[in-house]
């Protein structure tokens, strides 16, 4: 598994399981396989309501904690709720959290931002990071805070490439991980003409051409999967290398195209929802 290194020296799977969308049984076993099958990054939130289960998946799997990069979100309703990260603890089941992001940029995410560089000192958590920000509210991190953030989660794929944004994380040295990497599933994206050829070529799918092309993008990628199948499938990427010229022809397919189109107020508005984070099963 490639790996990179975030800015404060901790090295971090370039992929890994994603859990999004996934009912607490599906997160559990899909997390038990991936780990079976060679995957170390889990990613989780406490939105989805299932990091019960993926601590679950964890020890199912008889893999070493210290050997498993877990990431999870913070969601805006518990921002200003000081034992959340403890909570967070006790549902994942584990001593510490490699990477915590805040899961978006509502509510009073500076007061928790706060919290999440305590944690830090703490030991509770590795590295610290945000999901969804835009480049003006990073900034204002960047100029207030005193940890550097480590990661963005944020949409990207060949439809939507984040070159611009990138180029501000690099800066920054802010490494990107992509969330939708396969456009939400789209088929019109999966099935470019360019991803067929190359599948054909590196006898490999065009789901796998499209992962592959985020790892020479150097973007964490995190796909979901609820089959042990495709988990195997999502993960068999590293035995091939697209070439500088099959790279600039996918980047030629880039329609700027957005499959998540949530407004300021639409997000301040659901991210008040409080999840039933003890009821979770």
């Amino acid at each position: 598994m490639e790996k990179v290194k975030l800015n404060n020296g901790i090295e971090m799977p370039k992929l890994g399981i994603g859990t999004f969308m996934l009912t607490p049984d599906e997160a559990e076993n899909s997390v038990y396989h991936a780990l079976k099958n060679g995957y170390r990054l889990i990613d989780t939130a406490n939105a989805y309501v299932n990091e019960k289960a993926v601590g679950r998946g964890i020890k199912k799997s008889g893999i070493d904690r210290c050997e498993i990069f877990v990431e999870t979100k913070l969601w805006p309703a518990f921002y200003e709720e000081d034992n959340q990260i403890d909570k967070t603890l006790e549902r994942l089941g584990t001593e510490y959290i490699d990477l915590l992001l805040l899961h978006q940029p509502s509510g009073n995410y500076m007061y928790a931002y706060k919290l999440m560089e305590k944690a830090v000192k703490e030991g509770k958590v590795k590295a610290i990071g945000l999901s969804n920000f835009n480049e003006t509210q990073i900034q204002e991190i960047l100029e207030t805070q005193e940890i550097k953030p480590t990661i963005l989660q944020t949409e990207a794929h060949p439809y939507y490439p984040q070159t611009e944004m990138k180029k501000f994380l690099a800066q920054n040295d802010i490494k990107i991980q992509a969330w939708y990497p396969l456009g939400h599933g789209d088929s019109n994206l999966i099935n470019e003409p360019i991803f067929t050829k190359l599948a054909e070529k590196y006898g490999k799918s065009n789901v796998q051409i499209i992962l592959r092309w985020h790892i020479q993008e150097n973007n964490i990628v995190i796909p979901g999967a609820r089959l042990e199948e495709h988990i195997k499938d999502n993960i068999d990427i590293f035995d091939f290398e697209l070439t500088e010229d099959e790279m600039k022809q996918i980047a030629a397919i880039n329609k700027n195209k957005r499959y998540y189109e949530g407004t300021p107020e639409l997000v301040a508005s659901y991210a008040q929802i409080k999840p039933d984070l003890n009821g979770q099963k």
